[in-house]
């Protein structure tokens, strides 16, 4: 597996654990738990799923650039 799968399959799990802190996040509001480390909970996988996501949005705009130098 190359490490832009890695980074694929990194970056699925981190939204489903921030989909799933979200969710709970919710929960706790509708049931007004008043726990400020329930809030912060999303902040946990959203970091490195912002760095998975930046990365792979970049990979398409590198690739042109190796490509381009490639053909000169």
């Amino acid at each position: 597996m190359t490490g832009n799968m890695w980074v694929r399959q990194i970056h699925r799990w981190l939204s489903i654990a921030f989909t799933l802190a979200v969710i709970a996040n919710i929960v706790a509001l509708t049931l007004q738990v008043q726990a400020t480390w329930i809030g912060l909970l999303a902040f946990v996988p959203l970091i490195p799923l912002l760095a998975t996501g930046l990365y792979l949005f970049a990979l398409p705009y590198l690739g042109r650039r190796a490509g381009a130098r490639q053909e000169v």
